[in-house]
Protein backbone atom coordinates (compact mmCIF):
# COMPACT_ATOMS: atom_id res chain seq x y z
CA UNK A 1 0.00 0.00 0.00
CA UNK A 2 2.75 2.25 -0.11
CA UNK A 3 2.43 5.00 -2.17
CA UNK A 4 -1.26 4.21 -2.67
CA UNK A 5 -3.51 7.42 -3.21
CA UNK A 6 -6.92 6.95 -1.06
CA UNK A 7 -9.66 8.80 -2.93
CA UNK A 8 -13.22 8.92 -1.51
CA UNK A 9 -16.04 9.15 -3.69
CA UNK A 10 -19.01 10.84 -0.75
CA UNK A 11 -22.49 12.72 -1.28
CA UNK A 12 -26.28 12.46 -0.81
CA UNK A 13 -27.69 9.37 -1.90
CA UNK A 14 -28.04 9.03 -5.20
CA UNK A 15 -25.69 10.78 -6.81
CA UNK A 16 -23.96 8.04 -8.95
CA UNK A 17 -21.09 7.79 -5.91
CA UNK A 18 -21.35 3.89 -6.68
CA UNK A 19 -21.29 3.72 -10.67
CA UNK A 20 -18.55 6.92 -10.53
CA UNK A 21 -16.27 4.06 -8.17
CA UNK A 22 -16.33 1.89 -10.75
CA UNK A 23 -15.69 3.85 -13.37
CA UNK A 24 -12.51 5.45 -12.43
CA UNK A 25 -11.16 2.24 -10.88
CA UNK A 26 -11.62 0.39 -14.71
CA UNK A 27 -10.07 3.92 -15.98
CA UNK A 28 -7.56 3.29 -13.63
CA UNK A 29 -6.90 -0.40 -13.85
CA UNK A 30 -6.78 -0.61 -9.75
CA UNK A 31 -9.50 -1.14 -6.68
CA UNK A 32 -12.38 -0.09 -5.32
CA UNK A 33 -13.94 0.01 -2.01
CA UNK A 34 -18.31 -0.82 -2.52
CA UNK A 35 -19.97 1.05 0.18
CA UNK A 36 -20.39 -1.30 3.17
CA UNK A 37 -23.46 -0.24 4.39
CA UNK A 38 -25.39 -1.81 1.08
CA UNK A 39 -24.10 -5.50 1.73
CA UNK A 40 -24.82 -5.19 5.70
CA UNK A 41 -28.51 -3.47 4.97
CA UNK A 42 -29.40 -5.97 2.52
CA UNK A 43 -28.74 -8.52 5.08
CA UNK A 44 -30.63 -7.22 8.00
CA UNK A 45 -33.80 -8.34 8.88
CA UNK A 46 -35.18 -5.04 10.46
CA UNK A 47 -34.40 -0.98 10.22
CA UNK A 48 -31.23 -0.36 11.20
CA UNK A 49 -30.25 1.16 14.63
CA UNK A 50 -27.68 3.51 15.63
CA UNK A 51 -25.47 0.44 17.24
CA UNK A 52 -25.41 -0.96 13.31
CA UNK A 53 -23.34 2.26 12.27
CA UNK A 54 -20.59 0.92 14.27
CA UNK A 55 -20.61 -2.55 12.92
CA UNK A 56 -20.84 -0.52 9.71
CA UNK A 57 -17.80 1.92 9.58
CA UNK A 58 -15.74 -1.25 11.04
CA UNK A 59 -16.57 -2.78 7.80
CA UNK A 60 -15.76 -0.05 5.50
CA UNK A 61 -12.54 0.14 7.48
CA UNK A 62 -11.90 -3.66 7.28
CA UNK A 63 -12.83 -3.39 3.32
CA UNK A 64 -10.96 -0.33 2.83
CA UNK A 65 -7.54 -2.28 4.19
CA UNK A 66 -7.84 -5.41 2.09
CA UNK A 67 -8.61 -3.57 -1.28
CA UNK A 68 -5.77 -1.22 -0.57
CA UNK A 69 -3.39 -4.74 -0.50
CA UNK A 70 -4.60 -5.07 -4.11
CA UNK A 71 -4.83 -1.74 -5.42
CA UNK A 72 -2.49 0.33 -7.67
CA UNK A 73 -1.78 3.99 -7.34
CA UNK A 74 -5.43 4.94 -6.94
CA UNK A 75 -8.36 3.33 -4.20
CA UNK A 76 -11.23 4.80 -4.63
CA UNK A 77 -14.26 4.36 -1.81
CA UNK A 78 -17.17 4.64 -2.52
CA UNK A 79 -18.07 6.51 0.88
CA UNK A 80 -16.19 6.58 4.48
CA UNK A 81 -17.00 7.08 7.23
CA UNK A 82 -17.72 11.04 6.99
CA UNK A 83 -21.02 9.98 5.38
CA UNK A 84 -21.77 7.75 8.73
CA UNK A 85 -21.57 10.93 10.72
CA UNK A 86 -23.68 13.18 8.51
CA UNK A 87 -26.23 9.93 8.72
CA UNK A 88 -25.59 9.91 12.59
CA UNK A 89 -25.55 13.49 13.52
CA UNK A 90 -29.10 13.89 11.56
CA UNK A 91 -30.88 10.83 12.04
CA UNK A 92 -29.76 10.44 15.72
CA UNK A 93 -28.25 13.92 16.63
CA UNK A 94 -25.02 12.30 17.78
CA UNK A 95 -22.30 10.41 16.45
CA UNK A 96 -19.96 7.74 18.34
CA UNK A 97 -17.03 8.44 19.99
CA UNK A 98 -15.54 5.53 17.99
CA UNK A 99 -16.18 7.01 14.92
CA UNK A 100 -15.14 10.05 15.55
CA UNK A 101 -11.43 8.97 16.42
CA UNK A 102 -11.13 7.38 12.70
CA UNK A 103 -12.33 10.14 11.19
CA UNK A 104 -9.57 11.88 12.89
CA UNK A 105 -6.88 9.34 12.44
CA UNK A 106 -7.82 7.56 8.80
CA UNK A 107 -6.77 9.60 6.05
CA UNK A 108 -7.87 10.48 2.36
CA UNK A 109 -6.00 12.13 -0.15
CA UNK A 110 -8.64 13.35 -2.26
CA UNK A 111 -12.54 13.69 -2.05
CA UNK A 112 -15.02 13.82 -4.78
CA UNK A 113 -18.10 15.45 -3.61
CA UNK A 114 -20.70 14.01 -6.18
CA UNK A 115 -23.38 16.97 -7.07
CA UNK A 116 -27.41 16.79 -7.23
CA UNK A 117 -27.51 17.05 -10.53
CA UNK A 118 -28.79 13.69 -11.52
CA UNK A 119 -32.28 12.06 -11.16
CA UNK A 120 -32.79 10.73 -7.73
CA UNK A 121 -33.67 6.82 -8.06
CA UNK A 122 -35.64 5.04 -6.17
CA UNK A 123 -33.59 2.64 -4.09
CA UNK A 124 -35.54 0.62 -0.70
CA UNK A 125 -32.46 2.08 1.17
CA UNK A 126 -32.79 5.11 -0.09
CA UNK A 127 -34.71 7.70 3.20
CA UNK A 128 -34.50 11.42 1.42
CA UNK A 129 -35.04 12.12 -2.36
CA UNK A 130 -35.84 15.67 -1.04
CA UNK A 131 -33.14 16.57 0.99
CA UNK A 132 -30.10 15.86 -1.33
CA UNK A 133 -29.27 19.77 -1.66
CA UNK A 134 -29.57 19.81 2.23
CA UNK A 135 -26.93 16.60 2.40
CA UNK A 136 -24.63 18.13 0.07
CA UNK A 137 -24.67 21.47 1.67
CA UNK A 138 -23.44 19.22 4.93
CA UNK A 139 -20.99 17.66 3.04
CA UNK A 140 -19.35 20.66 1.28
CA UNK A 141 -19.16 22.17 5.05
CA UNK A 142 -17.59 19.39 6.42
CA UNK A 143 -14.82 19.10 4.14
CA UNK A 144 -14.59 22.93 3.92
CA UNK A 145 -14.31 22.90 8.18
CA UNK A 146 -11.82 20.36 8.09
CA UNK A 147 -9.44 21.79 4.96
CA UNK A 148 -9.67 18.95 3.08
CA UNK A 149 -8.88 18.60 -0.34
CA UNK A 150 -11.83 18.08 -2.72
CA UNK A 151 -13.80 18.68 -6.04
CA UNK A 152 -17.06 18.85 -6.91
CA UNK A 153 -18.39 16.49 -9.51
CA UNK A 154 -21.32 17.27 -11.99
CA UNK A 155 -22.76 16.50 -14.88
CA UNK A 156 -24.53 13.51 -16.54
CA UNK A 157 -23.10 9.53 -18.14
CA UNK A 158 -19.37 10.55 -19.38
CA UNK A 159 -19.03 13.57 -17.76
CA UNK A 160 -19.34 12.85 -14.57
CA UNK A 161 -16.22 10.43 -14.82
CA UNK A 162 -14.30 12.67 -16.86
CA UNK A 163 -14.80 15.62 -14.53
CA UNK A 164 -13.39 13.38 -11.79
CA UNK A 165 -10.85 12.32 -14.32
CA UNK A 166 -9.40 16.04 -14.76
CA UNK A 167 -9.79 16.52 -11.16
CA UNK A 168 -7.54 13.69 -10.21
CA UNK A 169 -5.01 14.90 -12.56
CA UNK A 170 -4.92 18.27 -11.66
CA UNK A 171 -4.93 17.89 -7.95
CA UNK A 172 -1.68 14.95 -7.33
CA UNK A 173 -0.55 17.29 -10.67
CA UNK A 174 0.08 20.29 -7.85
CA UNK A 175 0.46 18.08 -4.88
Amino acid sequence: MKGLKKIAIIGPESTGKSTLSQELADHFHTEWVPEFARTYLDQLDRPYEKSDLITIAKGQLVSEDEKGKEANQYLFCDTNLITIKIWSDHKYGTTDFWIEEQLKSRTYEFYLLTYVDIEWAFDPQREHPNLRNHFYELFRSYLERHDLPYATIQGRNNDRKDSAIRAIASHFRGA
